[in-house]
C-alpha cells in the first residue's frame, strides 16, 4: 500500500524521497502553531477582511505559494535537514510574541506568530533551503497588519503638500494642524486621508516587483524608493484635487467625487504609472532562475551552518518546549495585577476650586479596562478653568490598556478630531483638539508606572513588559489635564497656572493613588 507521502506532488513534479518526511513535518508544525496561536490568527484575519487598509493582504498568502513554486524547480535538488540554530531563531520569535502578550501590543504578538512559521522552516528545514526562500520568508512580514502607525504623520505631511498646491493654484488658503480653511470651507486631512492604505500596499508591491523583475540592487532600491515616496506625493494632490473643484462645484460634489473617482480610479492609475516607468528597467530575464540550488551549495557560510544538524525529534521536542514557555509565562503574567485603594477623588489644589465638569462640547477621554475613572473640572480666582481626567489600572494587558490604540484625550467616534501636537508640557503628551469644527481644545497627557512618569506610549509598553518579565505589580494611572480656549485665556496658560499649583504631575498622580 503506498504512503500518504508518496502520493504528494507539487503541479506535475513529484516531490524527493528526501523533501517527503521535512515537508509533512512542517505542515504539521504550522497546523500546531496555528491552532495555539489561533486567537492572533484569527485577529490578524479580521483586520485583514474588515478594515480597508489591510484589505491588500488578502493576496500574500497566494503570493507567498507564487513565490515557492518560483524556487521549485531548485529547491528540490537540495536535501533538507533539521537545523539546531533554528531553535534561537524560533526562540526569538516566540519572545516576540511574548513581550506583545505581556503588554498588549497586538502588533508584537501577531508578528511573533508569524514569525515562528518563518522561523520554523530553518529548524525543519535548514539553512540550504532556507537561503532559496531567504525572499518568500522575509515577505511574510507584510501579512502584519502594519501601518496605522503612521497615519499621524502622513496626516501632517499631506496637509502640507495639499495647502502649498491650493496656494500654488491661486485658492487662498489658512492652515492649522491638518485643518486647512478655504473659501470652499473648512477641509480636514482625516486618517481616513492619509494614505496610509495606499503607502503599504505600494510598498508590498515594491518589494515584491524589486525582487522578481530586477537583479541589480541599485534598480531595487529605486524601485522601493518610488513605491514609498509616489503614493505619499499622490495622495496630496488627491486632497488637492478634492479642495480645487470644491472650489468650483462645491464641497459636497467634491466629497463625493473625491470617494467616488479618486477612491476607484486615481491609484490605479498612479500604480500603472509606476509600472509603466519601472518596465524599461526591468533587468532580470525571463528564463533566469530565482535561485541557484548549486550557488547555494557551494557557499563556504552556508556549508559550515549545514554542519550543524540535528535529529527531528530534538527539533520537535525544542520547538514544544518553547512555544509552551512562551504561553505560560504570558499566562502567568496577565494574572499580576497590583493593588489599589477601594475609591481615589481629586485632590484639593491650592488657588484652584472644584466646579460643575460642563464642556461646550462633551469631552470624556478613552480609558477602557481601567479599575478606577474620575473627571472634574477645576477654576481660578480669574476664570481660567481646567478639565481633569486620571484613570487607574490595577494591571495592563488586552483590553486594559492605557497606551493603547483608541485610548486617551482623543473620543473616538465623537465630535472631536485631532489637529495638530500642542505646545510641550515637560514629560507630557500635548494634543491640538478641535469639537465640530470650532471649538479648540489642548489635552496634555502623562503615564505613571512605578518612577516612570512619561508621555509617551512607547515608553509605557517598555516599562510594562519589564514588570511582567520580572512578574512584578505595579499600578499603571493616566492623567490628562486639558482645557478649551478662551477668549484671552490661552488653553495652554491655564494648563500651566494648574501645573503650578498642582506641583509635579507624578507626584501627585502619587497622591490619587494613596498608594505612596
Amino acid at each position: 500500500m503506498r504512503s500518504l507521502a508518496a502520493d504528494l506532488n507539487f503541479g506535475e513534479s513529484p516531490i524527493p524521497e528526501s523533501w517527503r518526511g521535512p515537508l509533512l513535518r512542517l505542515a504539521g508544525v504550522w497546523l500546531v502553531l496555528v491552532f495555539t496561536f489561533a486567537k492572533d490568527w484569527a485577529a490578524m484575519a479580521r483586520q485583514w477582511w474588515d478594515i480597508s487598509t489591510y484589505n491588500h493582504v488578502l493576496l500574500i498568502p497566494p503570493i507567498l505559494g507564487w513565490l515557492v513554486w518560483q524556487r521549485w524547480g531548485e529547491l528540490r535538488k537540495i536535501a533538507p535537514q533539521c537545523w539546531w540554530p533554528g531553535l534561537l531563531l524560533f526562540g526569538g520569535a516566540a519572545f516576540i510574541w511574548l513581550l506583545g502578550a505581556i503588554s498588549g501590543l497586538d502588533l508584537a504578538r501577531q508578528a511573533g506568530a508569524i514569525a515562528m512559521l518563518g522561523a520554523s522552516v530553518p529548524l525543519l528545514l535548514g539553512p540550504q533551503v532556507s537561503a532559496g526562500l531567504l525572499f518568500p520568508l522575509c515577505y511574510l512580514a507584510f501579512l502584519v497588519p502594519l501601518g496605522e502607525e503612521l497615519v499621524t504623520i502622513l496626516q501632517m505631511i499631506t496637509a502640507d503638500i495639499t495647502v502649498a498646491l491650493t496656494h500654488l493654484s491661486g485658492i487662498p488658503a489658512v492652515i492649522d494642524g491638518v485643518f486647512i480653511d478655504t473659501p470652499a470651507g473648512l477641509f480636514e486631512v482625516a486618517e481616513a486621508c492619509s494614505g496610509v492604505k495606499f503607502l503599504i500596499a505600494m510598498v508590498a508591491f515594491g518589494v515584491l516587483t524589486a525582487n522578481v523583475c530586477f537583479v541589480s540592487w541599485p534598480r531595487r532600491i529605486v524601485m522601493v524608493g518610488a513605491c514609498v515616496i509616489v503614493p505619499i506625493l499622490a495622495n496630496g494632490v488627491r486632497a488637492w484635487g478634492t479642495i480645487y473643484a470644491a472650489q468650483w462645484f462645491g464641497a459636497e460634489v467634491a466629497a463625493g467625487f473625491d470617494h467616488i473617482v479618486y477612491g476607484w480610479f486615481f491609484f490605479a492609475i498612479v500604480l500603472g504609472l509606476v509600472i509603466l516607468g519601472a518596465w524599461r528597467f526591468f533587468d532580470r530575464p525571463l528564463a533566469d532562475p530565482m535561485i541557484d540550488a548549486e550557488a547555494i551549495g557551494r557557499s563556504r557560510l552556508v556549508g559550515r551552518l549545514s554542519a550543524m544538524q540535528v535529529r527531528p525529534a530534538f527539533a520537535l521536542l525544542g520547538l514544544v518546549a518553547l512555544m509552551l514557555l512562551a504561553r505560560g509565562w504570558a499566562y502567568g503574567a496577565d494574572r499580576i495585577a497590583a493593588p489599589l485603594p477601594p475609591q481615589i477623588e481629586l485632590p484639593a489644589v491650592s488657588g484652584w476650586t472644584r466646579a460643575d465638569y460642563s464642556p461646550s462640547i462633551w469631552w470624556e477621554p478613552q480609558a477602557s479596562g481601567a479599575d478606577h475613572r474620575l473627571l472634574g473640572s477645576y477654576v481660578d480666582g480669574e476664570g481660567r478653568k481646567v478639565d481633569v481626567f486620571l484613570a487607574l489600572y490595577a494591571s495592563q494587558g488586552e483590553g486594559r490598556e492605557a497606551g493603547g490604540f483608541g485610548q486617551g484625550a482623543l473620543m473616538p467616534d465623537s465630535a472631536w478630531a485631532w489637529q495638530s501636537p500642542g505646545r510641550a508640557f515637560p514629560e507630557g503628551r500635548s494634543e491640538r483638539l478641535l469639537g465640530a469644527g470650532k471649538v479648540e481644545r489642548l489635552a496634555v497627557t502623562w503615564y505613571r508606572n512605578g518612577n516612570l512618569l512619561t508621555g509617551s506610549n512607547a515608553r509605557l509598553k517598555l516599562a510594562v513588559i519589564g514588570n511582567h518579565l520580572l512578574l512584578r505589580r505595579r499600578p499603571t494611572t493616566m492623567l490628562i489635564v486639558s482645557a478649551e480656549d478662551a477668549p484671552a485665556k490661552p488653553a495652554a496658560d491655564a494648563i500651566s497656572r494648574f501645573l503650578s499649583s498642582t506641583g509635579p504631575p507624578g507626584a501627585w498622580m502619587d497622591r490619587v493613588e494613596q498608594l505612596r
